[in-house]
């Protein structure tokens, strides 16, 4: 039997990239990282975490703009699976993909710690290993995660507290079709409780899953 497979994308500046690799192949994953040059072959897709092009210009505005981008949209209209974390929500937020704007957190600062959120929505690929309501801990590490909303839009997860400013303690949305996750807080280091918490685990085990059980785009 073919495993799902999951590919990461590697953008310049890209530094969470080998722990996304680790987390999908921790949860039974095929998976390889891909550079922007790359054809995709997979049913998940990853966009990690980091500074792609070191933030210049506007967080993710460059990475938005590589050939693989396109490559992306006619991932996603053919219902792949797209996971975009930290520096990778910003990037799907440039590309179209995902609404709203991410801008810089209200107080101006680096915020680097473990926050606690509560799962809006378990009805998506990506948390229907957790229970509506349920309160978990994710690690953030981000300048640039407030949340702005332009448009109403699927929120899946939430801060229990004013962490960054974002509109409404936003920390996660997915597209209409919810097959695509942008989040700012990282799974992929919260895999394991010696971390400080492994709430991450079932984000990537939701993913597995769905695709396991409802068949995966590459058929």
């Amino acid at each position: 039997m073919t495993l799902p497979k999951a590919q990461v994308v590697v953008y310049p500046g890209s530094n969470c990239d080998r722990d996304a690799l680790w987390a999908c192949k921790y949860v039974g994953f095929d998976a390889e990282f891909i550079d922007i040059h790359s054809d995709i072959d997979a049913d998940l897709l990853v966009l990690p975490g980091g500074f792609s092009y070191g933030d210049y210009l506007r967080v993710g505005a460059v990475a938005a703009r590589e050939p693989i981008a396109q490559k992306i949209k006619e991932f996603v209209s053919r219902g792949g699976l797209v996971i975009g974390i930290c520096n990778g929500f910003q990037i799907l937020v440039e590309m179209g993909l995902l609404e709203g704007a991410l801008l810089q957190n209200s107080n101006g600062k680096f915020i680097c710690k473990i926050v606690d959120l509560e799962v809006v929505d378990n009805s998506t690929p990506f948390t229907s290993y957790y229970l509506k309501g349920e309160r978990i801990r994710l690690p953030i590490a981000h300048g640039f995660g407030r949340y702005v909303k332009t448009n109403d839009v699927n929120v899946t997860l939430k801060y229990i507290e004013d962490v960054n400013g974002s509109d409404e303690l936003i920390a996660g949305i997915t597209n209409a079709n919810k097959n695509v996750f942008g989040l700012m807080p990282h799974p992929e280091r919260a895999m394991e409780k010696i971390l400080g918490s492994d709430d991450g685990l079932r984000v990537f085990l939701s993913a597995f899953n769905y695709i396991k059980n409802n068949g995966g785009v590459r058929g």
